[in-house]
């Protein structure tokens, strides 16, 4: 069996339900397979035999999609071999070659954990948010506390984002919706200091989640780091081995300046994980791969609308069948 015919199988079984993994995917990722999918099948079209013209034409497809220049050459080279190896003639084949290589360059050597929240069992545990402003960050917070609350998990929210305006009460609001307590002080506070009292409040009523907000952008890259340390302090002090995840949150419509900021975030804190908001509005979702492939960095979540349900868990898998999806069902018809 092909690996397209797996996806197909994996994800076909329950697409009637209407909150089903494969939907959402294939309904978040329409813009981004609009493109990716046309041009792939344009291509198979267009060419009767696997030649260099023919990879040619698909490097300039992948890196349209924002998969990264890296990314793309090596997956090209990968596929060059694949194709030998398998001595692949026909162009029809190659979309099951190509599919499975996409899942093999987001996994790497690691497996299919790296995507799970390490959530502590019997102990608190801590998750550092950050990102610029204007990316998602609180309402991904709240999106985020829903889902683990929804998970029977007691949550409680840190509102470390003191400078920028607003920011507090907008958590506040994400708190409401999510049924979840936020941990506050006045705008202008030190961050430190309401992250400090946010674990107090978890210890003391027994939380199982502490989600901590952050300062979305200081005056410079120097600033950032430095309160970023500073708030790490804090929790590592309070809570040994914690924070237990850092997140990212990053915006996929914004291509490759997501990328950048990832970073210089990455160079800043010991990212663990991408929330990837938006990736329902771009025709360049191959940005997560692109992400993974260069900095080693594991997207956790991805964005697929706009209700507080559509933070969704990331799966490769899902993510492929999502580029995929017209493609596999033109082939079943």
């Amino acid at each position: 069996m092909g690996f397209m015919d797996k996806l197909k199988n994996k994800f076909k079984q329950n697409e009637e339900e209407t909150e089903d993994v494969s939907k959402k995917y294939k309904q978040g990722m329409e813009k981004t397979r609009n493109s990716f999918s046309g041009k792939i099948n344009d291509l198979i079209a267009r060419y009767r035999k696997v030649d260099e013209d023919f990879f040619e034409e698909l490097e300039e497809v992948l890196i349209a999609a924002d998969v990264g220049i890296n990314t793309v050459m090596e997956l090209v080279d990968e596929l060059k071999m694949e194709v030998k190896r398998q001595n692949i003639k026909d162009t029809n084949e190659i979309k099951d070659v190509i599919s499975e290589k996409l899942v093999d360059i987001y996994y790497g050597d690691d497996d299919e954990e790296i995507e799970k929240l390490n959530i502590q069992k019997n102990d608190l545990s801590i998750i550092l948010v950050v990102g610029v402003n204007g990316v998602g960050k609180t309402t991904s917070i709240g999106k985020l506390a829903y889902q683990l609350k929804q998970e029977g998990k007691s949550v409680m929210l840190a509102a470390g984002d003191t400078f920028r305006a607003g920011a507090i009460e907008q958590l506040d609001v994400w708190g409401e919706r999510a049924g979840v307590d936020v941990i506050k002080q006045g705008a202008g506070s030190d961050p430190a200091a309401v992250i400090f009292d946010g674990i107090k409040a978890a210890k003391s009523r027994n939380a199982d989640v502490l989600i901590c907000d952050t300062a979305g952008r200081l005056q410079n890259k120097v600033n950032l780091m430095n309160e970023l340390a500073k708030v790490k302090r804090v929790i590592e002090r309070e809570v040994p081995e914690a924070p237990h995840e850092v997140l990212l949150v990053l915006d996929a419509t914004t291509g490759q300046n997501a990328l950048s900021q990832a970073k210089t975030f990455s160079e800043a804190t010991d990212v663990s994980g991408i929330i990837l908001t938006k990736l329902d509005g771009t025709a360049k979702g191959g940005i997560v791969l692109a992400i993974r492939n260069e900095l080693q960095i594991p997207v956790k979540f991805a964005g697929l609308g706009e209700k507080i349900e559509d933070l969704q868990a990331f799966d490769a898998h899902a993510f492929v069948y999502g580029l995929f999806a017209d493609l596999l069902e033109d082939e079943a018809e």
